[in-house]
């Protein structure tokens, strides 16, 4: 028999024949099963808890957590009024979690039939493929073709990863960042309008996105002769930072519309960090500070004392400082760089570090491009093997569920 051209080339070159696009896929589907093994066997070992029974098959136990919320959210909608404690102050609510990932999943119920946890775990993981073609398509803008494919790998077993394949927002909020961020790269403005829109009330994102646009517009204006500038694109740009910043105070209007109470959204996310520091006001800058002061006194031992979360927090900026000016990170260009430090400042200013801290921070997924960059063979074997191991390890400290829990997911 004649041997065919086929027969000749090898899998790397049948590999490089696959469109980008579709690499990105493959890509992301041979992490999805590698994932989906890691959450079956540990939803087999799994105790019976307040959401499932012991041993829960893949949809209840992807459904857990904050799954549970959304779930509420896509049933029965918001609460007209707060939920108070004994002591007078707003629980835990479901004004905590916004309506585009809830609205779509129940859309795919009423079309379907399927009952909430499947139905969430389709849209989560359709979200999830189309993010890593779009983040394909991103990285593909400032990295050689075969870095920015390995950036993809880096996004798609990355330690947080499960997170994509489960009944929670972020597949979709990525989805709809990476599709952001490629739009400011093209210069397209206005039609980065409407997508802000919906990314903000998907996630918070909003203040986040602003605050990009306008370092973007700053930036920009400042290089002007180098890159030019035209005023129509002046003018979209600055229209489109100033929308994402009402849009990212949207939710909080919106709470405040249905309930009667300016803080309905804020008093409601205060709730979640009780646990740790009681009830407090919302500071801006201040979470970080007490809460790293709060770990070191609670579990390092240490004896209290502000000086544990100045110096916390200033081991933490100074290094994402670096990072943000070494050379690896500055081959991804200015904007995503940019975009990395709004969002870092955004969770400094409001977010209260804990154990979800981890999956807050998967927006900065440009950074898998850093860790990309080097070829060494076994160097990229080592990330895989040891962003598998997180995997692991990340579901078992935190989704898994081991009695009162204080490492929520």
């Amino acid at each position: 028999m004649p041997v065919t051209d086929l027969e000749h080339r090898s899998v790397p070159d049948l590999l490089r024949r696959i469109p980008w696009w579709g690499q990105a896929l493959l890509i992301f589907a041979a992490a999805r099963i590698v994932t989906t093994g890691i959450l079956l066997v540990v939803a087999a070992g799994q105790p019976a808890n307040a959401w499932t029974g012991a041993g829960p098959g893949y949809a209840d136990f992807a459904s857990i957590w904050d799954g549970r919320w959304y779930n509420i959210v896509a049933e029965a909608g918001y609460p007209s009024e707060l939920p108070l404690t004994a002591d007078g102050h707003v629980g835990e609510n479901a004004w905590a979690f916004m309506p585009v990932y809830p609205a779509v999943v129940r859309l795919l119920m009423l079309v379907t039939g399927l009952p909430w946890a499947p139905a969430a775990v389709v849209i989560s993981v359709a979200c999830g493929f189309a993010s890593a073609v779009l983040i394909a398509k991103l990285f593909r803008m400032v990295l050689v073709p075969a870095t920015a494919m390995f950036a993809v790998v880096v996004y798609s077993v990355s330690p947080l990863a499960p997170v994509l394949q489960v009944a929670y927002a972020e597949s979709m909020h990525l989805l709809f960042l990476a599709a952001a961020l490629c739009l400011v790269l093209e210069r397209r403005y206005w039609v980065l309008l409407p997508l802000l829109a919906v990314m903000s009330f998907t996630r918070p994102s909003g203040l986040a996105f602003a605050l990009f646009l306008t370092l973007h517009v700053c930036y920009r204006w400042w290089h002007r002769r180098r890159e030019p500038f035209p005023r129509g694109e002046v003018v979209a740009a600055s229209v489109t930072a100033v929308a994402s910043g009402v849009f990212g105070l949207g939710w909080l209007l919106v709470a405040w519309a249905v309930t009667g109470s300016v803080t309905a959204y804020t008093d409601t996310e205060l709730a979640w960090r009780s646990s740790y520091i009681g009830y407090t006001h919302l500071v801006p800058f201040a979470p970080w500070f007490q809460g790293l002061d709060w770990w070191a006194v609670r579990w390092l031992g240490l004896p209290p004392g502000f000086w544990w979360g100045l110096c916390g927090v200033a081991v933490l900026v100074a290094g994402a400082v670096a990072l943000l000016v070494s050379r690896p990170a500055k081959r991804l260009g200015v904007d995503l760089r940019l975009w990395v430090a709004s969002y870092l400042i955004y969770l400094f200013a409001v977010f209260f570090p804990q154990s979800s801290t981890f999956r807050l921070l998967m927006p900065v997924f440009p950074l898998a491009g850093v860790v990309a960059q080097p070829r060494s063979p076994a160097y990229r074997i080592a990330v895989v093997a040891l962003s598998l191991a997180g995997q692991v390890g990340w579901v078992l400290i935190a989704w898994r569920v081991d009695g009162y829990d204080w490492t929520p997911p």
